[in-house]
């Protein structure tokens, strides 16, 4: 009887046979690298893929942005001119998707880190400039909240303006635009920014130690009254939306809100600007580390694989003073990249062990 892992190891070599065998085959079916996934990924890996066609004798790749979570599904779907052959993330794969992937025969994933990023929660470069607290932004957004009264017990969120929570913010109606569950700007405001803020109660906190699920499940649930309005994955639409309305707030990457500055505003977050420096210094508590994922077994298949993923990792791309900086990317201290560009020069698979 064959065993479940032979049976997939079989299914990898044969997705992989069938690709390398009709090698001619997918570069006349698709003579251009493929990438989908993060919308915050999404600007820098154009900037890339756009001097990449300029500058090279390949096709400047295509783009696509689907949210990090709906890349992995097209990303993972298999191996073949037919699969896209990059997503990129605004968050670590999960080791659930490390299996979906290696379920469909995509068995050698590489992990390209990029650099930082920092997740703002901005408003009209019109309105006033707030500072919130991460304790102000759960409250705020959560499904259920403490109990006002002050005993250890939840509620139903009924919180419908800002000085409610904190009479320090204005006294305007709670609306904040922000992505989707596919999107890994949305998996990282989560952990970063409301998780943070659910710690702020202690009684709370100790939940972490004595029912993790049920503390996850307080902290990472948004309230679904309408105060949250999921925008899609497309930030462009959120800045338009919150010139219209100067009440309104929208989360999105850094990245985005450098390129738009003089149309929207980061609020301090725990006393803190959202600032290139603050990001990287880690001083900024909303900030998370960006991604792309290649698959090893389209390197030296698609035409220009290896060489957009050294274009990428280039000092001109993602150093201290590269192009990708002038675009609000936050770039990794220089050893930090030495150690990952050695990792992609070797196509180095990714090895995960974590929880989802």
């Amino acid at each position: 009887m064959t065993s479940r892992s032979t049976k997939l190891s079989l299914l990898a070599a044969a997705a992989l046979g069938v690709l390398v065998a009709g090698t001619a085959a997918a570069q006349s079916a698709r003579s251009y690298i493929f990438i989908v996934g993060s919308s915050t990924v999404y600007p820098f890996s154009t900037v890339v893929a756009e001097r990449f066609g300029k500058t090279t004798r390949f096709k400047t790749p295509k783009v696509e942005s689907t949210g990090s979570g709906g890349g992995f599904k097209l990303f993972c779907d298999g191996v073949g001119a037919q699969y896209p052959d990059i997503t990129n993330s605004s968050r670590r794969v999960k080791a659930s998707e490390i299996e979906l992937c290696a379920e469909n025969g995509v068995s050698d994933v590489v992990e390209v880190k990029i650099g930082y990023d920092g997740i703002v929660l901005a408003n009209s470069a019109e309105s006033e400039q707030v500072t919130l607290q991460r304790r102000d932004i759960f409250l705020a957004l959560a499904k259920e909240v403490p109990n006002p009264d002050g005993s250890e017990t939840l509620v139903p969120n009924n919180y419908q303006t800002w000085n409610e929570i904190n009479p320090d913010l204005p006294a305007v109606g709670i609306e904040v635009l922000g992505p989707p569950p596919t999107s890994g700007t949305r998996d990282a405001f989560l952990e970063l920014a409301m998780e943070g803020g659910c710690s702020q109660f202690d009684w709370i906190k100790s939940m972490k130690k004595t029912d993790k699920k049920a503390f996850k499940n307080l902290c990472h649930t948004i309230r679904e009254d309408g105060v949250y309005v999921e925008a899609g994955e497309n930030d462009n639409l959120i800045v338009q939306k919150l010139s219209a309305n100067p009440d309104a707030f929208g989360i999105f990457g850094f990245g985005f809100l450098d390129q738009n500055i003089e149309k929207v505003q980061g609020s301090l977050v725990d006393g803190v600007e959202p600032t290139f420096e603050a990001i990287a210094d880690g001083s900024y508590p909303v900030s998370r580390s960006l991604y792309f994922y290649a698959k090893k077994a389209h390197v030296d298949v698609i035409p220009g694989m290896r060489e957009f993923l050294a274009e990428f990792t280039s000092e001109r791309a993602w150093g201290d003073e590269g192009y990708l900086s002038d675009r609000g990317l936050i770039p990794m201290p220089e050893e930090e990249r030495a150690e990952v560009l050695a990792a992609v020069t070797l196509l180095s698979p990714v090895k995960l062990v974590q929880n989802d």
